[in-house]
């Protein structure tokens, strides 16, 4: 194992990477030095409860590092979740202005706030001023509508008191859509002051590689969506080797295994709930497995030929 190797960081991805996948991952594939919750929000004036759940300590086991993110628009919202923060014990948080979902964007939450640096600067600041004892950092893209919108909350940042930065080079309106722009990213790269952590279409070992020749500088990666398609990824980074299809298909098989057993036991809205649960589980999963069994996962309506489907998928992995 190379000790010189950067540190990877599990990206949050509302709907994936919950605590019972996040536990699940960090004890059958490891190799992660962060996971980030999927954001927490105020809704109707409150917190959804799924949220709560989902970052309470009771959750969520000791040993492995969670940084719980939100997202708000107001510091009003922010303090709000905050508070939950502090009664479960987070020392950091992550404060999302990156989300590119519109109907969040549209009222300025997330990736959606970027356009409006006196919002930025009104939320950075209640949320440092007020909560010392918390270390704050900032995950972004380049922009809603353009790259220079990062650029003119460099400043900003580079005056505050943050830990860190994540920086996903596309624009808010492009969602995951086209390509990064790496020529954006270099540009605040070069402007920051502070540890740059870099995201955005990591898949392979290479992709890693390549990123971190070409930002010596980096603090980091963050990996969402390639480590929901091979949760092996940062193993295999820290290694230097990759698993063999069989022990891909025996540790996806463990992995399966004990996040369905634990929805299994969690969920209360019967076979339908649960169903629709694992479906999510392989949308990204095993991206080179095998279409039919795959498509069969996808339509199937009775847990029963879902698990057949999900035994075909593994037994034809090569």
């Amino acid at each position: 194992m190379n000790n010189n190797l950067l540190p990877i960081h599990f990206a949050p991805l509302q709907g994936y990477t919950d605590a019972v996948y996040r536990l699940a991952h960090a004890r059958i594939f490891g190799g992660i030095d962060t996971y980030y919750s999927p954001f927490v929000r105020v809704e109707h004036g409150e917190i959804r409860r799924k949220d709560a759940r989902d970052i309470s300590s009771k959750n969520n086991r000791e040993g492995i590092h969670l940084i719980p993110q939100l997202i708000a628009s107001q510091p009003d919202k922010l303090e709000q979740i905050i508070t939950l923060f502090i009664e479960n014990n987070y020392q950091e948080a992550d404060i999302n202005l990156g989300c590119p979902f519109p109907m969040l964007a549209k009222r300025h939450n997330g990736a959606g706030m970027l356009p409006y640096p006196d919002e930025v600067k009104d939320l950075l600041t209640a949320a440092i001023e007020k909560y010392p004892q918390i270390h704050f950092s900032v995950k972004l893209r380049l922009g809603w509508e353009n790259a220079e919108e990062c650029l003119a909350l460099l400043p900003l940042f580079n005056a505050l008191p943050l830990t860190h930065i994540i920086l996903h080079p596309r624009l808010g309106k492009q969602q995951y859509k086209g390509e990064v722009d790496l020529s954006g990213f270099e540009a605040f790269y070069n402007g920051c002051e502070k540890p740059l952590l870099y995201n955005g279409d990591l898949h392979t070992v290479e992709n890693i590689q390549t990123i971190t020749e070409r930002f010596p500088k980096l603090a980091g990666v963050v990996i969402g969506r390639g480590l929901l398609a091979n949760p092996a990824l940062a193993w295999e980074y820290r290694q230097g080797k990759k698993l063999s299809p069989d022990e891909i298909i025996e540790k996806v098989g463990q992995l399966h295994a004990e996040v369905y057993s634990t929805y299994e036991e969690l969920l209360q809205g019967g076979e339908t709930q649960l169903l629709m649960k694992m479906k999510s589980f392989w949308e990204y999963l095993m991206p080179d497995g095998n279409r039919k069994a795959k498509k069969a996962i996808h339509k199937t309506s009775k847990l029963a030929n879902y698990r057949i489907a999900v035994n075909n998928l593994l037994s034809s992995y090569k």
